[in-house]
């Protein structure tokens, strides 16, 4: 009894382990989103949006705090409003470029003039988004900035021997094309841009399927689905494996 009890413990405690260091590498993996904004309920509204996305948010108010943030922290996107307290949002981006910090900006802003544009766009942000817009438009673009950037700028994307092509949603392993369903390719399309990052079955449903996927009765046709691509992957001989990691969902690396 006490020796079943003594395994009972052992495997609990390895358990935990194995938890701490899975969510600790998913956490530590996950993008991680500023919004500077001095408007309140406009700055709460995006900030729980993009929460519900799975980023890592933090907000600035000021002029002062976000160069502070933006000074002491990375980031893969910010999101960034011209007109602030204490100062001028395009004058951060000009801070950005004197320090040679390569963060995305997508600048938000009421100001729809082409000068402030322009401005914007030659002093390195990435994309802009003129005040009011639907909070689906702006999660569309903080995501096509952070693959852009995921892609480094490059038409394709690359892990080990496997090349993705987005603009014709092909893949490619050796450089022999891999004959993909529209969802395997999505599955993979959103692994690759996550290298060795855990992802659960929900999060993944969710970015794949859609919002509407907690209408689903359960999750079995997720498991078919990466059953079918990770055999593909394997007859492909691609050096990437899709893993299964046991209790929280799925992850690609570099075998």
């Amino acid at each position: 009894m006490t020796s079943l009890r003594s395994i009972l413990i052992r495997h609990i405690l390895y358990s935990i382990i194995f938890l701490y260091f899975v969510s600790r590498e998913s956490l530590n993996r996950e993008m991680k989103v500023l919004i500077v904004e001095d408007e309140p309920i406009l700055c709460d509204t995006i900030r729980r949006s993009l929460l519900k996305e799975q980023f890592i948010v933090e907000v600035a108010a000021d002029y002062s705090t976000a160069l502070q943030k933006i000074a002491d922290y990375d980031y893969d996107c910010i999101l960034l409003d011209i007109m602030l307290p204490g100062g001028n949002g395009l004058d951060l981006l000009k801070e950005l470029k004197k320090i040679h910090r390569k963060d995305s900006v997508l600048i938000i802003s009421a100001k729809d003039s082409i000068e402030d544009k322009v401005t914007g766009l030659e002093l390195g942000a990435d994309d802009y988004l003129t005040k009011p817009f639907h909070l689906s438009e702006l999660n569309a673009r903080v995501k096509s900035i952070i693959r852009r950037k995921a892609a480094k700028g490059e038409n394709s994307i690359k892990l080990g021997n496997l090349v993705i092509w987005p603009d014709n949603r092909t893949a490619f392993a050796s450089g022999i094309e891999l004959q993909l369903n529209r969802k395997e390719y999505d599955i993979l399309y959103y692994f690759i841009v996550n290298p060795g990052r855990v992802i659960n079955k929900m999060n993944l449903a969710e970015s794949v399927w859609g919002d509407h996927i907690d209408q689903a009765d359960n999750l079995d046709f997720i498991y078919s689905q990466v059953k079918n691509l990770r055999k593909k992957l394997k007859l492909a001989d691609a050096t990437v494996e899709l893993k299964a990691v046991y209790g929280f969902g799925y992850k690609l690396s570099e075998q």
